[in-house]
């Protein structure tokens, strides 16, 4: 017997194939296995192998390392966010897991990243450091340059995510004020040979941007930090010990971070083993295996989450209109939006851009719009995102919800809860920023 269409359970079905195309410990492996060279050299090499690292999908990742490469591990040292350890930190034996906060760094994880930069103070030039990088690295990664503390970093990411900031921008900012950004653990993993393994969670895979590049070159300058602060006004928000930096760098008081011309980086080898693109892909696949016509429309989609809704919703509508492909249609987004906060609700942008977007389609029925953080946290909150209907708001209102109350709140998460419409899929153990399906038929 044929099931009945089911546009949820479809959905489902595309989240879960997307987020499989993306396992960390598949891409470890999917990259050693196209590399044997690379593994033959980490074997044979004379030298001890460390692993360090800081990442959501950090442990699933050593699982893998370790896994391969076995008693030839010396020591290691990898940084999870919270809640992320779970039923996969017991396969470790050489490499320990620390739990810390994200997105605010928090005590934990300054005290693993110093474990981080003490264990590679011990490295010779026939050692390995095998550098485990995925989203919310940034975070997790975090020790102070000098004259800066923990404080400092906390406030300044608390400013810059309340203005707005892209990740860009706040890993440029990060980059200045960190003794492990912007190129600065693969000086102090020097002499040793150091491969990077990375999960990219920025959009278009930017090497130096993705964890703010801690074993990459820094194209960015003390110059571009300060036209940020500039940018959102922050001369006041942000610590007087961060402008005092910052000021500092900017007149060559205090020398910029390693750029491309540093001979150390003649020992180092960046790999992007997974990405957005990856799993949108998948994404597609998973679609059209359902029966609909996929496409990938782009994996750059950026800006303010209730903008980026309404072009979303503009998008669904014109499938429904017969305009692009023919229905059941498909399309798929990548990319990674910004909030700007201006209530005291509770969600993250993709519940925000679902709540956006259910708005607009508001009376479209047959559409739905799913709005997706592969991490599987959406902002501070335990749900990835949220299932937007054109029949969203008309149930909304038949349980006494304002939905644009709820938006102006910031306050998604309360809205699609009361609805059952949140996507929750627990710590996916990956991070390769979001995914959008436009789903009509």
């Amino acid at each position: 017997m044929t099931e009945p269409f089911d546009p949820r359970r479809i959905a489902w079905q595309i989240i879960n194939h997307a987020l499989e195309a993306v396992d960390p410990a598949k891409a470890v492996n999917n990259y050693f296995d196209a590399q044997p060279d690379i593994v033959d050299h980490i074997k044979s090499t004379p030298g001890r192998l460390f692993v360090v690292g800081a990442g959501k999908a950090g442990t699933p990742m050593a699982a893998a390392v370790s896994q391969r490469f076995g008693s030839k591990i010396a020591a290691g040292q990898i940084i999870v966010k919270y809640h992320h350890t779970t039923g996969q930190a017991n396969v470790l034996e050489q490499v320990k897991i620390s739990e810390a906060g994200h997105p605010v760094p928090d005590q934990a994880g300054f005290s693993a990243a110093q474990a981080i930069a003490q264990l590679l103070e011990q490295t010779r030039e026939d050692d390995i450091v095998l550098c485990l990088i995925s989203g919310g690295g940034s975070a997790l990664l975090t020790l102070p340059a000098e004259g800066l503390t923990l404080t400092d970093l906390q406030e300044t990411t608390q400013a810059l995510l309340a203005a707005g900031a892209t990740i860009n921008e706040i890993n440029t900012i990060r980059k200045h004020l960190s003794a492990v950004k912007g190129g600065s653990l693969a000086r102090l993993a020097a002499p040793a040979q150091v491969y990077a393994l990375i999960l990219s969670d920025v959009v278009g895979d930017p090497l130096e941007i993705i964890a703010s590049g801690p074993t990459v070159p820094d194209p960015s300058t003390f110059a571009d930090a300060w036209a940020i602060v500039e940018q959102y006004d922050l001369e006041t928000a942000l610590p007087a010990p961060v402008i005092q930096r910052l000021q500092a760098g900017l007149v060559g008081a205090i020398p910029d971070t390693p750029d491309r011309q540093d001979p150390l980086f003649n020992r180092v080898t960046n790999a992007i083993i997974g990405s957005n693109r990856i799993a949108a892909r998948a994404a597609v696949a998973a679609a059209q295996e359902a029966g609909f016509n996929a496409q990938l429309l782009t994996t750059f989609v950026e800006g303010e989450a209730r903008e980026v809704a309404r072009v979303v919703a503009g998008l669904a509508k014109g499938l429904a209109k017969d305009e692009g492909l023919p229905r059941p249609a498909c399309l798929v987004l990548g990319g990674e939006t910004t909030v700007t906060i201006r209530g005291n609700g509770q969600g993250g942008r993709n519940q925000e851009m679902a709540l956006a977007a259910a708005i607009a389609l508001q009376g479209w029925d047959s559409t739905l719009i799913v709005c997706l953080g592969t991490d599987g946290t959406d902002g501070p909150t335990d749900a990835a995102g949220a299932f937007a209907f054109g029949t969203t708001i008309a149930q909304a209102e038949k349980l006494g919800l304002e939905a644009s109350d709820f938006l102006n709140r910031n306050d998604a998460y309360n809205f699609f809860s009361a609805l059952d419409d949140l996507i929750i899929t627990g710590p996916t153990h990956t991070n390769v920023n979001d995914l959008t399906f436009i789903l009509v038929w």
